[in-house]
């Protein structure tokens, strides 16, 4: 192996913050030996195509020869267990920057793709579902927590939000709702909060050092065109594109959920609703500014901050008559929300009739788009098969458009019966 794989000697990682209050429920939690049959079926199931990160070890490269290295590539990663530290390599990320369009000189019109070393995946994958499994196990995470976990995502957060407005507009009653949108949220971890937040859920001290040195001395590149530029160090925000900062990003955020109050929230990543119902409009935006000036409290408290040109206020009204005026709803800072009539949350657009018209619309409008794309391409499909008046070759090429939220707005295959039938 490289030499530059190797522990290098470096001065003891300072102490971890002070412990907070262990929850008693929770034992703790300390890291297990990983097996190597567990790094052989990850080295094999690496993607052949994605691209080597800074320390040029091709995925395609620990594919071909996983049998090999296997024992030695477990070992190194018991050892980083042991002595709670972590290769330096395996720390430097490569940023892509890729143009979303705009002014080819702002930064802000660049995504950052970032591209990982490629055993810093594996190890990080082994790392999260020791994690994971503890934090399941035991409940950990809030009810009302969709992001990144098993059996929940994007459907199961849409479906249950749905159900509650539905229920309460079947009640006749008024539902508001804020979407809170933060700035940069993943990349505003505050990385002692954080391991406090592993203290209390009875991380043990060897587990706390090892996260201590895996946030220390972090840098980033920037790759476009063939050049690298000089490392930026990184001194906040859960890496990019790991698994293992998505679940670390979700305990950050899990206790904000306990601030809602009276109002009823959700969570998934950094997309957060709080809405509320009753049959008072008036105690309803009431409440939902006690609990919306709540829960920026406790974002402030992680140093999460809000974007308050993207949070958005809507109310659900389907059956009372709308108030001339709404009272407003407003930020710590004393800003004033935008109500709107149409909000895409989670991929769903939702309007504030529940209609899913818009939504529908923009799905009729991929699926048109989808289908003009495909048609073009015609010719490489076999000569027999008369592909524009087939309905299976057009069911199989655009029913993955169809799959997500056709349960949360009850849209079926007929409502876009112009582009599939």
């Amino acid at each position: 192996m490289p030499s530059s794989w190797l522990l290098q000697p470096r001065p003891t990682a300072p102490p971890p913050p002070p412990p907070a209050a262990t929850r008693p429920s929770l034992p703790s939690f300390s890291f297990t030996q990983i097996q190597i049959a567990e790094v052989l079926k990850e080295l094999q199931n690496l993607d052949p195509y994605k691209s080597a990160g800074l320390d040029n070890l091709d995925p395609l490269f620990l594919k071909l020869c996983a049998a090999i290295v296997a024992t030695p590539i477990t070992s190194l990663f018991n050892l980083s267990f042991v002595s709670s530290e972590i290769p330096k390599d395996w720390k430097a990320d490569a940023v892509i920057p890729l143009f979303k369009g705009g002014d080819t000189l702002d930064p802000n019109c660049y995504r950052p793709i970032s591209i990982l070393p490629c055993l810093s995946k594996v190890f990080e994958s082994q790392v999260n579902k020791q994690i994971t499994d503890h934090l399941e196990s035991h409940r950990t995470f809030s009810a009302v927590q969709s992001g990144f976990r098993a059996d929940h995502g994007c459907t199961s957060a849409t479906l249950k939000v749905l159900n509650d407005i539905i229920t309460a507009i079947d009640k006749r009653q008024y539902c508001a709702a804020v979407f809170i949108d933060l700035a940069k949220a993943f990349d505003s971890v505050n990385h002692h909060i954080l391991i406090g937040r592993l203290s209390s859920l009875g991380f043990s001290n060897d587990c706390l050092a090892w996260f201590t040195n895996y946030f220390a001395d972090r840098v980033q590149c920037v790759k476009s065109e063939g050049m690298l530029s000089g490392p930026l160090a990184v001194s906040m925000g859960v890496p990019q594109g790991s698994i293992l900062g998505l679940t670390l990003f979700s305990v950050y955020i899990n206790d904000v959920a306990l601030a809602a109050g009276d109002s009823l929230i959700h969570l998934y990543a950094d997309d957060t609703i709080l809405y509320t119902s009753g049959p008072s409009l008036d105690t309803v935006l009431s409440n939902l500014q006690t609990s919306f000036n709540a829960i920026q409290h406790s974002f402030r408290d992680l140093q999460l901050h809000l974007n308050a040109s993207k949070t958005k206020c809507m109310l659900f009204n389907r059956l009372l008559p709308a108030p001339a005026r709404l009272t407003s709803v407003t930020t710590l800072d004393g800003s004033d929300l935008e109500y709107v009539d149409i909000y895409k949350y989670l991929g769903v657009w939702l309007d504030c009739k529940l209609s899913f018209q818009t939504h529908i619309k923009h799905l009729q409008s991929k699926i048109s788009f989808l289908f003009r794309l495909l048609h073009s391409h015609r010719q490489t499909y076999p000569s027999k098969t008369d592909y524009p008046t087939d309905p299976r070759l057009r069911r199989c090429h655009l029913q993955n458009s169809f799959q997500y939220s056709t349960q949360q707005t009850g849209c079926s295959l007929s409502q876009c019966h112009p582009f599939c039938y």
